[in-house]
């Protein structure tokens, strides 16, 4: 299983927001933001991942 949980991207993302609004760089603070999204992306998948792979242990023990 991956160890990728999003918080990679998440932290980066915010401080190329932040690069971005301190240089006036919408291009490097819209870059951030999308960065961001993945990393929450990345956080919601292993979620349903992980809620599917306790699903099937349940159901297995049943």
């Amino acid at each position: 299983m991956s160890k990728d949980s999003g918080l990679k991207d998440k932290i980066i993302g915010k401080a190329k927001e932040v690069e971005g609004k301190i240089t006036g760089d919408k291009t490097r603070e819209a870059q951030g933001k999308a960065q961001q999204v993945k990393g929450k992306v990345k956080a919601k998948a292993k979620k349903v991942k992980e809620d599917i792979e306790d699903n099937q242990k349940i159901d297995e023990d049943c």
